[in-house]
């Protein structure tokens, strides 16, 4: 049963509502997960902080991540938006369906990205050899496996989020993978 409302700008702490003024300007709307996170008066700001943070992953990259991330939590909210984010990254709908099965036809880097995020994910972090040999032998760096990690986990956070308190879905609904 659906306890968790979603606070109104009224009903956060004055942080947050500055939070949720930037989000508005930025996005035009305050997604109900980033609401959510403002029953907190701290999480949403630490989660954006975070979220937003340096990295040597791109935005394209990034998106692979989340996705795979996302579908291997089962979570139908962070799908969602990550499916909308991945095509404003120029991602089709075929390469995000295959990105959320843990693997690229088209590009053998992200492939190997997307690969080690499912596996990771999967495995709570006992990531397989073979995975990770093919991680680096595809160009990537430890830095870039410690910023993959961090990212799993940044995406893991908003998938416990939504899968706890089923807030509903405001981006077009991600279908399951068949």
């Amino acid at each position: 049963m659906n306890t968790f409302n979603i606070p109104t700008k009224e009903e956060v702490s004055s942080n947050n509502q500055a939070i949720f003024e930037n989000l508005n300007k930025a996005l035009g709307f305050v997604p109900n997960l980033y609401a959510t996170y403002a029953h907190s008066d701290t999480a949403l700001e630490n989660y954006l902080n975070f979220a937003n943070a340096k990295t040597s992953l791109s935005a394209k990259e990034k998106e692979v991540v989340n996705l795979a991330v996302s579908q291997v939590n089962d979570c139908t909210y962070c799908l969602s938006a990550h499916t909308a984010i991945g095509k404003m990254n120029g991602f089709t709908d075929e390469q995000i369906i295959e990105l959320r099965a843990g693997f690229s036809s088209v590009n053998d880097k992200l492939d190997a990205l997307a690969k080690l995020a499912k596996n990771i994910t999967e495995n709570r972090g006992k990531t397989d050899d073979a995975v990770l040999e093919n991680f680096f032998n595809t160009g990537y760096t430890k830095g870039n496996l410690i910023d993959t990690i961090s990212l799993v986990g940044d995406k893991t956070i908003s998938n416990y989020i939504h899968s706890t308190t089923q807030v509903p879905v405001d981006f077009p609904i991600a279908q399951p993978l068949k």
